[in-house]
């Protein structure tokens, strides 16, 4: 039997835990970038921000730790952005992937786990790692009742799922 070589991270939220396997393997920047992000306390107080039942749960934007600053959630980052390392990992549930915007390296410190299969994301977004454990914490979390966002997309959830901490071991 193979010894697991890959990090677990842990996401505790207020609607329970999951554990993640990091596919250093696949998508080592990102796991690196990831991992000094979480141990470093950068997600802690953040918020899932866009929640999309049957699709994904997105969080990892810094701006959500303030309320004030709710119109611009979804566009907040480390102050840099990453590399993209695309990969023949598929979305399906309980993938984590890095959020961007248009621009494949565009990525910073937004991400999303996958609620369902999603292979219209294969090969476009950086998959870098699977829930090992928490599915129920993770159906929880997409079962938050939504309302419509900024831009009108009805992703906006109208309870706020917050992400107490992320620690990578």
């Amino acid at each position: 039997m193979s010894e697991n070589k890959n990090p677990t991270a842990t996401i505790e939220t207020t609607k329970g835990e999951m554990s993640i396997e990091l596919w250093a393997d696949v998508a080592p920047g990102t796991v690196e970038n990831f991992t000094k992000l979480a141990n470093d306390g950068f997600y802690d107080g953040t918020c899932f921000h866009r929640i999309m039942a049957g699709f994904m749960i997105q969080g990892g934007d810094p701006q959500t730790k303030d309320d004030s600053l709710e119109n611009l959630w979804g566009t907040g980052d480390p102050g840099y952005k990453i590399k993209a390392e695309f990969n023949d990992r598929p979305h399906v549930r309980g993938v984590i992937s890095m959020a961007r915007s248009a621009d494949p390296d565009s990525a910073g410190s937004q991400f999303f786990v996958c609620l369902d299969d999603a292979d219209f994301l294969n090969g476009q977004y950086t998959a870098f790692g699977q829930l090992s454990a928490g599915d129920e914490a993770l159906g929880d979390i997409g079962d938050t009742p939504v309302g419509p966002s900024g831009s009108g997309e009805n992703s906006k959830p109208v309870e706020r799922v917050e992400v107490t901490s992320i620690r990578v071991a």
